[in-house]
């Protein structure tokens, strides 16, 4: 590759916190929170001109659920947000579980709580490079339309999903199954003035049973059989859609968003790499491609959407899984089939292990053989890097095999990993130690006292 010489340049200083945290999406927003809870000088470094990430940026509502004899593993503030959010009506429950919600007005509510609890916020600023002195991270460098500048923290956490502080600090990275593959990536939308009620009328038609128009779902997957499958067959005949269009379809009420639906597609199998531009950019132009077919067959096969049109397109691309740190402990598929537990756990999960296939109509691998009313826990040790001090990871990025982060990357894992990271981070602060010697069960004491369910 062909490259230029850039000159070294001094980079002003804007300010020192006590937490920064990298990425204020599904697990950093909730981070954010917790950190400014215990008394720490927080901040939240986000690209976008808002929190919440994969739930606002890339439209993935609902919330999967993570459930016990009907009751939450992950409470605390994860929990407390939707509460909140029920409350304007843009949040409802099925099955118990509180997970179906406004990704817009989801928005307001994760800022609101967050200043709230006097954080404070950049947005529109992009990471650029860890600021290193030998092994130890002292803060981050950040591009915006102020220029490149410095933010010094005693404690960073990384929160972009893709382990980029991690990765740039030094920390050891893995990413992708066996063969180096990750799994295929998605780019949702929504579709809006559908007569849903006319919809809801047809799918009765198919299985026998009206849905409640709020919480509305049907699904298609090529090589297994659902109520809709015969008008996808019916719509790769006739030439409407490709074949591979059908390869992953999904929709999903959104409550607080009358006569409109949320889709769970297209899913995009060929390019699935979150950390390669190029893959990136085809993901969206790829998507939107798709899209347009989707709503033309929708438009002529589904009953009540003959005037519907598209609400909206994710502006982020939907990411199952990319890079992952190594960390003090390596969380594995056999601790997830043995529902393991541990003294310094500071989340419990029972999701299915679920992968989307990279290969061209590879389906979905969606298995658990966890015991009924069994789960296991996710360890604080999970969220330390190796080999870079002060620093703490957490969503779908912590330190896991390939098949264990298919089950743990849901979003109230991450809220659960968001709020362990705020929480540790302010404690070593409090403690005068660092995160790695912060000892974990003390973490997990002081979560617990925050309202998880530990």
């Amino acid at each position: 590759m062909e490259t230029i010489f850039e000159a070294g340049r001094e980079i002003p200083v804007k300010s020192h916190w006590d937490v920064i945290v990298v990425g204020g999406g599904t697990a950093g927003s909730i981070a954010g929170i917790a950190a400014a809870r215990e008394g720490a000088k927080t901040l939240i470094v986000e690209d976008n001109g808002f929190l919440g990430g994969s739930a606002t940026a890339s439209l993935v509502t609902p919330l999967m659920s993570n459930h016990v004899e009907g009751k939450p593993l992950n409470t605390g503030i994860g929990l407390e947000v939707m509460e909140r959010l029920s409350q304007s009506g843009d949040c409802g429950a099925i099955y118990n579980n509180l997970g179906y919600f406004n990704w817009e007005m989801l928005k307001f509510t994760l800022e609101e709580m967050y200043l709230e609890a006097n954080g404070e916020l950049l947005y529109h600023t992009h990471f650029a490079a860890p600021i290193m002195e030998g092994k130890q991270i002292k803060g981050i460098i950040v591009e915006n339309k102020s220029g490149r500048l410095a933010l010094l923290g005693t404690v960073i956490i990384d929160a972009s999903g893709d382990g980029d502080v991690a990765h740039l600090a030094g920390a050891p990275i893995e990413a992708g199954d066996e063969d180096g593959k990750n799994q295929a990536m998605s780019l949702r939308f929504s579709v809006a003035n559908i007569d849903i009620n006319k919809f809801a009328d047809f799918l009765s038609t198919l299985d026998g049973y009206k849905q409640d128009i709020r919480f509305l779902h049907t699904a298609h997957v090529n090589g297994k059989r659902y109520s809709i499958t015969p008008l996808f067959e019916k719509a790769y005949a006739e030439g409407v859609l490709k074949e591979d269009d059908g390869d992953y379809f999904q929709i999903f009420g959104v409550p607080g968003r009358p006569n409109e639906l949320g889709f769970n597609c297209p899913r995009i199998s060929n390019k699935t790499d979150g950390t390669n531009i190029d893959h990136l950019t085809n993901a969206q132009i790829e998507g939107r491609v798709r899209i347009k077919r989707l709503l033309n067959f929708m438009k002529k096969f589904f009953p009540g959407f003959e005037n519907s049109y598209i609400g909206a397109v994710a502006s982020m691309v939907g990411i199952r899984e990319s890079r992952r740190v190594r960390g003090e402990y390596y969380l594995t598929e056999s601790d997830y089939y043995e529902a393991k537990k541990f003294p310094d756990a500071i989340a419990r999960n029972r999701y299915p292990i679920d992968v989307h296939s990279h290969k061209k109509g590879g389906g979905v691998k969606f298995q658990s053989h966890i015991p009924e009313n069994e789960y296991h826990e996710i360890p604080y040790r999970a969220l330390v890097p190796l080999e870079v001090e002060n620093l703490l990871v957490a969503g779908r990025c912590i330190s896991a095999s390939f098949n264990a982060e298919a089950s743990i990357r849901i979003q109230p894992n991450c809220h659960a990993m968001g709020q362990a990271a705020g929480v540790a981070a302010a404690l070593a602060i409090k403690e005068n130690t660092t995160v790695r010697k912060l000892d974990g069960v003390k973490v997990r004491e002081t979560l617990k006292a925050r309202g998880a369910n530990l």
